[in-house]
């Protein structure tokens, strides 16, 4: 009897486990019943998945292809600003290095007249120097007087008018 006990929980098992072919036939026909009614539905409905898939698919296809131009025109503009740029600034460094030019040779000749200016005022010291000279010796030695030509005489007093 204890055979028996042991047998009746598993005995149930046993029975669905006996005609598995009963069970196959079981899932099929619900499965069946599941796809006629996916069918039908879509059919009543009007409405396929697929087609709303390839309709968004093709949308997203658009829209892509739309943001590739709309990509390809801002880079066009892009290089299109870009090059305008370096040609501004080929031209403004062209115009820095005229300036730099005109710099460089408004510094030469600054220089050359500083140095012009500095011959000239060595010029006009060595010329005060020997008038100061001249004076000092004029006033040293007596005024000897001598009989000179008239016509010496008459350049010697206008030096002498111009002189003072």
């Amino acid at each position: 009897m204890i055979d028996l006990a042991q047998d009746t929980p598993s005995n149930s098992l046993f029975r669905l486990g006996a005609q598995p072919i009963a069970l196959t036939a079981a899932a099929l026909l619900l499965l069946i019943a599941g796809v006629t009614s996916i069918a039908i539905w879509r059919a009543y409905t009007g409405a396929a998945p697929e087609s709303d898939r390839v309709v968004a698919s093709r949308q997203l296809q658009a829209r892509t292809a739309q943001a590739s131009e709309q990509l390809v025109e801002k880079t066009k503009g892009l290089e299109a600003t870009q090059q305008e740029s370096i040609d501004q600034l080929q031209v403004v460094q062209d115009q820095l290095q005229t300036m730099k030019r005109l710099m460089a040779a408004q510094q030469a000749d600054t220089k050359r007249l500083s140095e012009q200016v500095t011959a000239l005022n060595e010029a006009i010291d060595g010329l005060r120097q020997s008038f100061a000279s001249a004076r000092a010796t004029e006033v040293e030695t007596p005024a000897v007087t001598r009989r000179k030509p008239a016509r010496h005489r008459v350049h010697a007093s206008a030096r002498k008018r111009s002189r003072g």
